[in-house]
């Protein structure tokens, strides 16, 4: 797998952080799949993937039953963005298309060579940015706007 092409959908990535935002924020034992979904204008079901990788990443725990759904793990001081996004393995849309446009001829070969060394510094110049904000850090920034 190329650096830029991810596993899943950038949406998933904004879910997700919006996800955690709401688990961080509301300082609840659990809430269910449906109620984010619900909070987020989200479907289900995709909200409820979004989820399984968390857990799966370590991000979530998840309690079945009655009062069951999900809570955070981790603390939200200690999840970076760059955390979440390197869960999902977002690949960027620019990333793949660029190199999409190259073809097989020596051009094309050479040109693609030329555009993995930018994209590579432009995804890497963007996991440097996301390193610098946790979860808590944007949970604060919407207290502040509330107020």
């Amino acid at each position: 797998m190329e650096k830029c092409t991810g596993n899943f959908h950038p949406k998933w990535f904004g879910l997700a952080v919006q996800a955690l935002i709401i688990l961080a924020k509301e300082n609840i034992q659990t809430c269910p799949s449906g109620e984010i979904a619900g909070y987020l204008q989200s479907e289900a079901t995709l909200m409820r993937r979004v989820l399984a990788v968390l857990a799966r990443e370590g991000f979530l725990e998840t309690r079945e039953g009655r009062d069951g759904g999900y809570r955070l793990k981790k603390a939200p001081q200690l999840i970076t963005l760059a955390d979440v996004y390197n869960a999902f393995q977002v690949g960027s849309p620019l990333c793949f298309s660029i190199k999409e446009t190259t073809g097989t001829h020596q051009f094309g070969v050479e040109m693609k060579a030329v555009f993995s060394d930018i994209t590579n510094e432009m995804e890497e110049s963007m996991r440097e940015v996301l390193r610098q904000y946790t979860i808590a850090d944007l949970a604060e920034r919407l207290h502040e706007k509330a107020l």
